[in-house]
């Protein structure tokens, strides 16, 4: 299970153990599971279940379990769960207590020692769910913030002696998130050396501050993550989940780097009490969400879960069969997926995402920054928390129009060691704060034939919020100008350029300039309000309005106009895209061994004859269609509504 690299995509889901349950019952959920294809589960390791109020351990429920998944060839991911309170639904993140922190080293001991010997021993989630948003208010918590402090150094940065907030906190919930996360990891490699370890973040558009995906590939062999519509996709619209799930996607597999990963829980059924959004998945989002999955590179899904719970918060929700023990259309749609790439083992197992060259990079300063400076008052998207991730996501669903799929990076998870830059991009939207470490890694990029993109208030800050643009700009040079000054226009206004002759839709704020090397594209009253910039062998484009998220709120036909123009060399090499723009479409595409793959959802009331801009001469053969999808004229796709198509090009 270690070598997931080139490991075929697996499906799978949580099989939820509680007192209660009977060996029947367990055996029935196993079975159901292997007829319909999945292949590996999660299981919760309740310490409260398995740890007796004299001292002593008994394993025999979850013993039944793993043998249970012996018997029908079905591997489990232990999650560890030390001992808490029964209403406790997720678990807590981090030790209370010095006594607390051995009393779960003692957990780890007993549960790995006993369960490593299992056939059906897949490998261990670290902890459900890490991210806390802030640091508890507990001795252990509070002791180590305190020690911490003492540790650091004066900082080396001290934004020209002005004063500054300060975010030792923020940044100390990041590193304490990556010691417990290894420190979990240690105590198990201790009793079960070289065993796969995993961990799943969850509500990644607003926790992704807290994660430092790169520290933590020293110690994980996959890493995974949360996405569940009803908790975690808030940004979005009902009919917006798919791009949802694909804006998550990139997320973790920009964090996963060069470990492989997949989603450790989907969601499986209603939720009928928790949750933000109640809703139950339909058959064809179960398939939209497998599919966006394997087509951003990972290895596979798991969902929450196979069988409800019958007790406590969550009883009764969530599940893919029913409450008779049979499959749901959702467990059947789920096993559709299977079927497909049982069929096709070793064209899924090599495949690997199409690297379009295009980079939204989100800064974890930035978010810290936007959460910091909040007064509450009369609310507009741009100024609340969410405004900078919701400006990324705005140009990942202007590309995702365009049929192409590009990362989104924290800035630190991209490689500026690069000698040439050429046809790559980097687009900063609304990134208020860019620290200063990265100034002259953003400058190296251009020089070296990058192209930037920047807008809204991109570069206002340094990373203790002090206003860069005000004691002067570090970026004059790579941006070929300095601001004067924003002024709150409206909710939504216009931004009109030259070159390409368009209007753009924008949001809150307009920025005026003040030109020194760059061309001016816009002007407003006799003010440049947007330049292009030749910084060595790159260019920068900028905008210092939120036309990224102006166009979210109205729509994306003219962003996605001089996207094609200032990306052209980054998209002009990519096997596929869709020739025009496609509203509430999706598409993914994988390279694998000769042969390419496309993903293709639609996520519009109405059938869609899409026309695809296809780089060499290629045969499709259709491998998936939930509807019948039709492939005509090798380059027209007809797809029914809320349909998904896979097709194979040789």
């Amino acid at each position: 299970m270690s070598a997931f690299i080139n490991e075929v995509p697996m499906i799978g889901a949580q099989v939820f153990i509680e007192p209660g349950q009977t060996p029947a019952e367990i055996d029935t959920w196993f079975s159901v599971m292997r007829k319909n294809g999945l292949d590996i589960c999660r299981i919760r390791m309740y310490e409260s279940y398995m740890h007796k109020p004299d001292g002593t351990w008994n394993f025999t429920l979850f013993d039944l379990a793993y043998k249970t998944a012996e018997k029908y060839d079905i591997k489990v991911f232990g999650t560890l769960f030390p001992a808490t309170t029964f209403e406790d639904v997720g678990g807590f993140k981090f030790p209370r207590t010095e006594e607390h922190l051995k009393s779960i080293a003692g957990y780890i001991k007993n549960l790995v020692t006993h369960f490593k010997h299992f056939k059906s021993c897949a490998g261990w989630v670290l902890i459900n769910e890490p991210g806390s948003v802030s640091i508890p208010n507990e001795r252990f918590s509070q002791d180590r913030l305190n020690a911490w402090k003492k540790e650091q150094a004066e900082a080396t940065v001290n934004s020209k002696s002005y004063n500054v907030f300060d975010f030792k906190e923020e940044r100390f919930l990041v590193d304490y998130n990556t010691w417990y996360l290894k420190w979990l990891a240690d105590e198990i490699h201790k009793y079960h050396p070289g065993s796969h370890l995993h961990v799943n973040n969850h509500n990644i558009f607003q926790n992704a501050q807290e994660y430092d995906f790169p520290k933590w590939r020293a110690f994980l062999t996959t890493l995974g993550g949360s996405g569940h519509a009803s908790w975690h996709f808030g940004y979005f619209k009902r009919d917006q989940y798919a791009m949802a799930m694909s804006a998550n996607c990139e997320i973790i597999c920009s964090g996963a780097g060069d470990i492989p990963w997949f989603m450790t829980e989907l969601q499986g059924g209603n939720n009928t009490y928790s949750g933000y959004a109640p809703m139950c998945p339909t058959k064809e989002e179960i398939c939209q969400w497998l599919w966006t999955i394997i087509g951003t590179g990972g290895k596979g899904g798991l969902f929450w879960s196979l069988n409800p719970r019958a007790s406590g918060y969550e009883a009764g929700e969530w599940a893919l069969i029913n409450f008779l023990n049979e499959p749901s259309d959702r467990l059947l749609a789920a096993s559709s997926v299977a079927d497909t790439i049982g069929k096709n083992q070793q064209l899924f197992a090599q495949a690997k995402p199409v690297e379009s060259g295009i980079n939204l990079i989100y800064i974890r300063e930035t978010l810290w920054i936007e959460k910091k400076l909040q007064a509450g008052g009369i609310h507009y998207e741009g100024r609340d928390v969410g405004g900078a991730m919701k400006s990324v996501l705005g140009y990942f669903e202007a590309f995702s129009e365009m049929g192409i799929q590009c990362n989104i990076k924290e800035i630190n998870e991209f490689d500026f060691s690069k000698n040439n830059y050429r046809g790559s991009t980097i687009i900063l939207a609304h990134q208020i704060s860019v620290p200063s470490r990265h100034w002259k890694n953003l400058e190296d990029f251009v020089r070296k034939g990058g192209k930037l993109i920047a807008d809204g208030l991109t570069a206002f800050y340094d990373e203790n919020a002090h206003c860069i643009m005000k004691t002067g700009f570090p970026l004059e040079d790579l941006f070929g100008g300095n601001i004067k000054e924003f002024k709150m226009v409206d909710n939504l206004f216009n931004v009109t350029l030259s070159d390409p002759n368009l209007t753009l839709s924008a949001h809150l704020w307009r920025g005026s300039i003040q030109n020194k090397s760059s061309t001016p594209i816009a002007t407003f009253n006799n003010e440049t309000i947007a330049t292009r910039n030749t910084f060595g062998k790159g260019k920068v484009f900028w905008i210092p309005s939120l036309v990224g998220l102006g166009s979210r709120m109205s729509d994306y036909e003219n962003l996605i106009i001089l996207l094609n123009k200032e990306v052209n060399e980054s998209i002009s090499t990519l096997p596929f895209r869709f020739r025009a723009p496609q509203q509430k479409m999706l598409m993914k595409t994988l390279k694998t061994g000769n042969s390419f793959i496309t993903i293709l959802i639609n996520k519009n009331t109405s059938l869609q004859k899409v026309k695809l801009e296809i780089k060499d001469n290629f045969k499709p053969t259709k491998l998936f269609a939930d509807q019948g999808g039709l492939i005509s004229h090798t380059n027209i796709v007809s797809i029914a509504p809320e349909e998904t198509i896979v097709i194979q090009w040789d």
